[in-house]
């Protein structure tokens, strides 16, 4: 007896060993020592360039299946079948992200895109890209920065995410089970890749360039639902044209608004962009009723990125959305509905790019950034990193390592925000309503865009991270009572690192903003 009692503990000495070592490697720092800290003041009026680039990042969708009781979700008990379509001899899934776990793909509605805006003034070389994606996070952004080769000349690369709910997994949240990853180690590297290829085809393709700036800040505002009090949006359109010095031509154009690329919903099981997938065709191709063409598109590259979308903006299915020509009316989820909301949005930017607020011919670009280590105060959170379900480690204990940059051009500013921001913290409208956790009253104002410099303000969610919701401390609700009369507790605050994020971001960004516009 006292052998096995002797052997039971070795084994489970060493079975502790192996789980200390295996936690310990997956909190283990990706980056050790990485740290951006960058301040370039530029207030002189220089020529700029720009340059436009869109490489697919589209998975590869071997294998289909068929969804037996129609749950979108695969199981073979339930008499879910799949067809080997690479004829390996087993079911090869591409989970999709944002709904649920052990939701694989089942094809491909639209291509995936890594679209990138460059923008150089002759000192700076500023890279903006937007991936279809639910998000891309840090570690993986310093990777892609790595990759880009030094002869590209570019001062600082952001990676947006549009935010899609119909991609593959690239946080590692929606795997089969929420103890399994989701993400599909080839497809990660095949996406960085292209990211670095899209970079460096807009650098290539740098032109003497004027900036048409363009806003519509009311007209998107019956295509996004506010499904939490207090009913604030980020609903404003605004759009940057750059223009061929040389030739007039339209060499892309970045257009900013704030929802979740989710309007396919739950159900769907086709990889797609959802509906920026529309604006950006509507853009480039112009805007068809059939086989009419309504409103020509300007060309080049359309870069779509997302803003304040915490709250959560959507266009849920409560939400119906009208087509523009017809007026026939799509509640369900469909993607009709998707469509029908990309032409609009796509109308909408379009006929507020045919008179430009301000063209801008020369300007200098001013940039700020600097890395945060951010508490992980949720325990999901520290139990996925712990893991490896989400694998981006941690810098000390149960700190994470992100990212904030503000930047200028001429009379435009910008702001990045690594997550997903509450409009309320970007736009005003903060409350301390009845029933919250803490007894405080609003922190973090004033509102982010009352403190950005220059006329046109565009805010980049989900930018260089994906931090999850941003949510301000006076309205954080997890215990009865709740807020405004609620008989649960809202949901953002299970997909949030914790309750002083907010705080600690909005802090950082005013000492930024106060930095960049010191001469």
């Amino acid at each position: 007896m006292k052998k096995f009692f002797k052997i039971f503990g070795i084994v489970l000495l060493v079975l502790l060993i192996g789980v200390f070592v295996w936690v310990n490697s997956n909190l283990k720092d990706r980056n050790p020592g990485y740290k951006v800290d960058v301040k370039i003041i530029n207030e002189n009026a220089s020529v700029i360039k720009a340059g436009f680039a869109a490489i697919a990042i589209t998975p590869e969708v071997h294998d289909r299946w068929t969804d037996k009781n129609e749950d979108a979700k695969y199981n073979p008990k339930d008499g879910d079948t799949f067809t080997d379509g690479n004829g390996n001899g087993v079911f090869d899934p591409v989970w999709i992200a944002g709904f649920s776990n052990n939701k694989p793909a089942n094809g491909i509605h639209d291509d995936l895109w890594a679209r990138t805006m460059v923008v150089d003034d002759g000192k700076t070389r500023l890279a903006v890209v937007a991936i279809d994606a639910v998000g891309f996070m840090n570690d993986d952004v310093i990777d892609v920065r790595n990759r880009i080769p030094a002869d590209a000349g570019v001062t600082y690369t952001m990676v947006c995410s549009t935010h899609t709910h119909e991609g593959p997994d690239l946080l590692g949240l929606w795997g089969e089970t929420p103890f399994k990853s989701g993400i599909n180690k080839a497809y990660m590297e095949y996406v960085k890749n292209q990211i670095v290829n899209s970079v460096i085809a807009a650098v290539k393709n740098l032109r003497p360039a004027s900036l048409a700036v363009s806003e519509d800040l009311t007209g998107a505002i019956p295509l996004v639902k506010d499904t939490r009090a207090p009913e604030v949006f980020d609903s404003g359109l605004r759009i940057i044209k750059a223009i061929d010095k040389e030739n007039g031509a339209t060499l892309g154009s970045l257009i900013a608004w704030a929802d979740h690329p989710e309007t396919l919903w739950s159900k769907n099981l086709l990889i797609s962009s959802d509906y920026p997938h529309f604006v950006r065709e509507g853009i480039e191709k112009g805007v068809f009723h059939g086989d009419s063409l309504v409103k020509p598109g300007i060309g080049g590259v359309a870069v779509f990125v997302n803003g304040a979308l915490g709250g959560l903006m959507c266009t849920h299915p409560s939400l119906a959305v009208k087509d523009p020509f017809t007026g026939q009316e799509y509640q369900e989820p469909s993607f009709a509905k998707a469509e029908a909301q990309g032409k609009h949005l796509a109308m909408l930017a379009l006929n507020a790019m045919d008179q430009p607020t301000e063209v801008i011919d020369s300007a200098g670009i001013s940039l700020v950034a600097r890395t945060l280590l951010l508490p992980i105060d949720n325990n999901l959170f520290k139990l996925a990193t712990a893991l490896g379900v989400l694998d981006r480690g941690t810098t000390g204990w149960m700190n994470m390592r992100s990212e904030l940059s503000v930047l200028k051009i001429g009379p435009i500013s910008m702001v990045t925000i690594p997550g997903e921001a509450y409009p309320e913290l970007i736009n005003g409208g903060i409350e301390a309503p009845e029933g919250r956790d803490f007894d405080v009253e609003p922190l973090e104002v004033p509102a982010v865009r009352d403190l950005m410099p220059g006329k046109y303000k565009f805010v980049l969610g989900l930018a260089n991270d994906e931090i999850g919701y941003i949510i301000p401390k006076s309205q954080w609700d997890v215990k009865a009572p709740y807020t405004y009369n609620r008989k649960d507790s809202p949901y953002g605050e299970e997909n949030s690192l914790g309750v002083e994020t907010a705080s600690i971001l909005h802090r950082n960004i005013r000492e930024m903003l106060e930095e960049l516009n010191k001469n």
